[in-house]
């Protein structure tokens, strides 16, 4: 069988490396697996990258500007939404008539049209779409918080400035999506149980197949570290203090809940003054020193690392790993962090209490509430059992996100979509 993934990156965001990740894993179970992507930025023989120009950024920058031009001329939720309306075709390519399977990921900003979509559709093939995040069940968003309209049909999007009805771009886009649908069959994954059930709510995805399945992780490579003191030496890290780990692709994005770490710190440090000397909060990600003197406790930034290896010694250095997210579905570093045998504490929303279980392997904290992620910051530094913590975090890992594990559950998919691909909704 051999099975086609597009995906925008290769490797910038978390949906480009779960992409990548299942690439490796149906590769080492069977599977012929390939990359297609707009961005390659590796020389891995496993993905294949569109020519580079001009047309490259077009399809980017119409996109942008078409986007910009509707919410006003001004930047603010210019990337928190997508439209599709400009995009590559690739049912011309080798890779694509080579496959037996298409598998979509994230497509956006300029990858894949919704034209382009269309015709992979008319081509024949059976096409598998993961979801990481509801971008393929909502009209424009990928984050819809407390918003159900998906539900009924997107109009009058909150990203978007009140205007008239025929400028309604949420409804618009959300008509072009049914008219692409229609009569088509797609067998949608959501990554996390939390994601497919707000996926089938939306009457966009009506009739669709839609089902659970995690991303995978090498449990070979992302593995608790021998020695604690080395990894800390390699990363660079104090010997002598507890460390709080933080990781967003850019530390300042407000989805990712750092204002609710700062809060817990400083609860902790009111509460337990000793702490604001034996602890520190190890930043990583873009702006990361942004937070320098924002902490009660000493701030180590350590900027964006894309170094895999050093990444593990940075897991395997920390005592604890904090992802306060306010929107999730089902986050690679929790699942990195877990595999390294590090306890993990985060809020009660999307996937996250489908990975971390209470007090078992970490501490799932109440939505948006810093007094209990604190409390669960402090259980697991000072109060669990660390050592039994760590080894239930390594396990749940390795019973569901494995590679082996993960590949198994696609392979069904992709024989059932071989099996129902000439049936029409």
């Amino acid at each position: 069988m051999r099975v086609l993934i597009i995906n925008t990156s290769e490797k910038s965001g978390g949906a480009a490396v779960a992409a990548k990740r299942l690439v490796d894993a149906l590769n080492n179970n069977g599977v012929k697996a390939k990359m297609l992507t707009r961005d390659k930025q590796t020389d891995d023989i496993t993905v294949v990258g569109l020519k580079q120009g001009f047309r490259q950024q077009w399809h980017f920058l119409w996109e942008r500007w078409y986007i910009f031009c509707h919410l006003h001329f001004q930047r603010k939720h210019l990337f928190d939404v997508d439209i599709a309306n400009s995009g590559y075709d690739v049912t011309a390519l080798r890779e694509f008539k080579e496959a037996d399977v298409i598998h979509l990921h994230w497509i956006n900003q300029g990858m894949l049209s919704l034209s382009g979509i269309r015709k992979i559709l008319q081509s024949g093939k059976p096409v598998v779409w993961t979801m990481h995040d509801m971008w393929p069940a909502t009209a424009i968003c990928h984050l819809t918080f407390d918003c159900r309209k998906y539900r009924n049909g997107c109009r009058q999007c909150r990203y978007m400035p009140t205007g008239i009805h025929l400028a309604d771009l949420a409804r618009r886009t959300w008509q072009r999506k049914q008219n692409l649908l229609k009569g088509h069959s797609i067998s949608f994954v959501a990554c996390s149980r939390w994601l497919a059930g707000e996926a089938k709510q939306s009457m966009l995805l009506s009739g669709q197949q839609i089902t659970a399945i995690p991303n995978p992780i090498d449990t070979r490579f992302f593995a608790p570290a021998h020695n604690k003191a080395d990894a800390r030496l390699r990363a660079q890290l104090p010997a002598d203090k507890r460390i709080i780990l933080f990781i967003a692709q850019r530390a300042t994005n407000p989805y990712k809940g750092m204002d609710y770490l700062i809060d817990a710190c400083q609860q902790l440090a009111e509460q337990h003054p000793a702490m604001c000397r034996e602890t520190c909060v190890a930043i990583l990600g873009g702006h990361a020193e942004d937070f320098e003197g924002r902490l009660p406790f000493q701030a180590i930034p350590l900027g964006y690392v894309n170094d895999e290896r050093r990444m593990v010694d940075i897991y395997n250095s920390a005592d604890a790993f904090v992802l306060p997210s306010l929107s999730e579905n089902l986050p690679n570093t929790i699942m990195e962090a877990m595999a390294c045998g590090v306890p993990c504490v985060g809020f009660n929303v999307g996937g996250i209490p489908e990975m971390i279980d209470h007090q078992r392997n970490g501490y799932v904290a109440k939505y948006r509430d810093a007094a209990d992620l604190a409390t669960g910051m402090y259980w697991v530094l000072y109060e669990a059992d660390h050592q039994k913590l760590a080894a239930d975090a390594v396990r749940k890992v390795s019973l569901n996100y494995s590679q082996q594990a993960v590949s198994l559950k696609y392979i069904e998919v992709y024989n059932h979509a071989l099996a129902f691909r000439h049936y029409k909704i």
